[in-house]
């Protein structure tokens, strides 16, 4: 049932804001990288640069700010969006959060990569991004999420973020997700914490964390309603 839901959930918001893409997104492979090449090609009509699935930061923000805040013994404090797409998470913990942060967004579309680019440099008419912080930083790069040795090293995020990705991936089958995970892990500090935001029911996605968090604490939160829909976050944390 939760699966059905989030496809029926997806496909919605495909159907409303990629008009020019035939059908919809319930027979297609969310792990598929054309399918998102296409997606994010799609012109903006109401001109927003961002697009997010699920929601974006201003809903996020009161449980990541706390954490962001409890975790300033690295300054800046480093995160690591995964499939970051041409969500407003990176560029919201840039512009808005108060701590100083240096937000990597790595992405497997060529496209959604540039298109965050240009957000960041500032689109023709429109100026650049400030930071919140004097200190803070903000980088976009492409990269499979299932590996990121060349992008990311082991034990150097503070904060990793993955909204919707795990769903994504695990659409292509659990081992990709499992593949995933354990990647974000491998890049996360030994103190530092995971989030997956999902709208997919504990009871399903919590046996599937545990198994592969094996030494780590999972706990959940749940979020929302947002437009209607109630959703999770998953936090996989270290030691502290």
């Amino acid at each position: 049932m939760a699966a059905l839901r989030r496809t029926f959930h997806l496909a919605t918001l495909a159907a409303g804001t990629c008009r020019a893409l035939a059908g919809s997104l319930a027979g297609s492979c969310l792990a598929d990288r054309c399918l998102w090449d296409k997606l994010h090609a799609q012109p903006r009509l109401d001109r927003v640069p961002t697009f997010d699935w699920f929601f974006g930061y201003e809903e996020a923000q009161g449980l990541l700010l706390p954490l962001l805040q409890g975790a300033q013994a690295a300054c800046p404090l480093r995160v690591l969006d995964v499939g970051c797409g041409t969500s407003s998470l990176c560029t919201g913990l840039y512009t808005k959060c108060p701590h100083p942060v240096d937000v990597l967004g790595v992405d497997f579309s060529p496209v959604a990569v540039a298109h965050m680019n240009k957000v960041l440099e500032g689109h023709p008419g429109q100026t650049p991004l400030c930071p919140g912080n004097p200190a803070s930083r903000l980088h976009f790069m492409q990269a499979d999420a299932q590996n990121l040795e060349p992008v990311a090293s082991s034990g150097s995020f503070q904060l990793v973020l993955d909204k919707g990705t795990w769903d994504a991936v695990a659409r292509g089958g659990l081992s990709g997700a499992y593949q995933l995970l354990s990647e974000c892990l491998r890049v996360l500090s030994p103190q530092g914490t995971l989030i997956q935001f999902s709208d997919e029911d504990p009871d399903v996605r919590l046996p599937s964390l545990e198994q592969g968090s094996q030494g780590w604490t999972v706990t959940v939160q749940e979020i929302g309603p947002f437009r209607g829909i109630t959703y999770f976050a998953y936090l996989v944390q270290g030691s502290h």
